[in-house]
């Protein structure tokens, strides 16, 4: 950020211009980001092809059917296979800035940060031994 020192005796409007000016590249960044995201819409909108059958337009999301009773039993593996998917992501989404950051750590503080990991892995490990012995992982 500019200083304002030294600057007593230029104008206040300098001082706001400068400091908009230090933003001028987030607002660039922000309207290329704008205009590339509503040219992909438009263009993902006029070419792409339209073809709907009663396959792509069945229900997918929750692994099976909609049904009109609210107490019909239903196949739970799909719930299996998200908390599977979860624990994966989390996995990889905490390993990465993890093993970035141990090798700038002091040594004590490396030894605790390893062995918390390796605990937290553990748990992970735990959960996937579960879905495992659930059956998540084995689909007919």
């Amino acid at each position: 950020m500019i200083g304002l020192e030294g600057r007593r005796d230029s104008p206040p409007e300098t001082y706001v211009n400068d400091f908009l000016l230090e933003y001028l590249p987030i607002v660039i960044f922000l309207g290329i980001a704008a205009v590339l995201g509503i040219v992909f819409i438009l263009a993902a909108t006029v070419l792409a092809p339209r073809a709907p059958d009663p396959e792509k337009l069945s229900s997918y999301e929750c692994g099976f059917n909609a049904f009109d009773d609210a107490r019909m039993k239903f196949d739970v593996r799909f719930y299996l296979v998200s908390i599977l998917f979860i624990i994966f992501d989390l996995e990889v989404a905490f390993l990465f800035p993890w093993a970035v950051a141990l090798m700038k750590l002091p040594p004590d503080a490396a030894k605790y940060a390893f062995w918390s990991m390796m605990t937290f892995l553990g748990v992970l490990t735990v959960g996937f031994i579960y879905e495992w012995k659930k059956g998540a992982l084995e689909w007919e």
